[in-house]
């Protein structure tokens, strides 16, 4: 009775091992460096001095075969000698830094002219532009106001000229000459920064 008792306490042992093991990543190389701890086998009325162990009040009725509980396996702690071998699992460490954004921002410098300033703002995907932005155009008179939208019009946002020829060699607008030529020139600016 005594050695069915510690056959299945070690095959219970031993399944509840392998399925810790299996269960945590990377378990592999620990468990491979791992030595497995067994009960010693002790046969019954060979040793002298000892007696049989007492039968627990719960045990099985006879023809019914009793499944021990699994000891709960304690975790070592960092520092400590106590514990069993299962190491506590922890997420795998990054030495990468996360990739960087490669959009960014540029602004050109603030020309001015006879009508107001002009100052211009490109956003580069790498060192493609994607984005073009006016942050100052003239807007002293209606005229210059509607100067200034068709310089915008033109060259400005993700589908205007800027974008398209990935420059700043525009055809000018024609009746906004100065106000083109301030334009380019932030632009200009902006690339030089850029680069």
């Amino acid at each position: 009775m005594r050695r069915a008792l510690l056959a299945i306490t070690g095959l219970a042992a031993g399944t509840t091992a392998l399925v810790v093991l299996k269960g945590a990543p990377e378990a592999g190389p620990v468990a491979q460096e791992l030595p497995v701890t067994r009960p010693p086998v002790v046969p019954s009325g060979t040793a002298p001095g000892r007696t049989a162990a007492p039968t627990p009040a719960s045990a099985a009725p006879a023809g019914v075969t009793a499944t021990p509980k699994p000891r709960p396996t304690a975790t070592r702690t960092p520092g400590s000698r106590t514990g069993t071998s299962a190491r506590p699992t922890s997420a795998p460490r990054t030495t990468a830094a996360p990739p960087k954004s490669t959009t960014r921002t540029v602004t050109g410098s603030v020309v001015s002219n006879e009508y107001g300033n002009v100052q211009v703002q490109i956003t580069l995907s790498g060192t493609r532009i994607v984005d073009v932005v006016a942050l100052e155009l003239p807007q002293e008179t209606a005229q210059s106001d509607r100067r200034s939208e068709e310089v915008d019009g033109r060259y400005g946002g993700t589908a205007g000229q800027v974008v398209r020829k990935q420059s700043a060699d525009l055809d000018t607008v024609s009746g906004a000459t100065v106000t083109s030529t301030s334009y380019r020139q932030s632009l200009q600016a902006a690339l030089d920064r850029a680069r």
